[in-house]
């Protein structure tokens, strides 16, 4: 039997925040390590909502902080066209 999960209030914060970018399930799914079936249901039980038809985002801020290693917007940026397009950030992997 698989184990329960449990949601802590930043997956939450991070669903509501993605989805409100415009962010797919996809998307969100890869960001939190999870399968897209697990999250969408998790979204609509926090009652994440996509941006409205005529949404557009602001434009970037260019004093912001450095987005993080393996941010899905830089990471997608880096290897859009190449052979690992459509692949998840590789996780660091401890030496042993």
């Amino acid at each position: 039997m698989p184990r329960k999960l449990v949601w802590t209030d930043a997956q939450d914060g991070t669903i509501k925040r993605l989805r409100a970018e415009g962010a797919t399930w996809d998307t969100i799914a890869e960001t939190l390590h999870l399968t897209r079936w697990t999250v969408i249901e998790r979204g609509r039980r926090i009652g994440a909502r996509p941006p409205p038809g005529d949404f557009i985002p602001p434009p970037d801020d260019p004093n912001r902080d450095a987005l993080p290693a393996g941010h899905p917007r830089s990471w997608d940026a880096l290897v859009r066209g190449t052979c690992l397009e459509g692949m998840p950030y590789p996780a660091a992997q401890p030496e042993f």
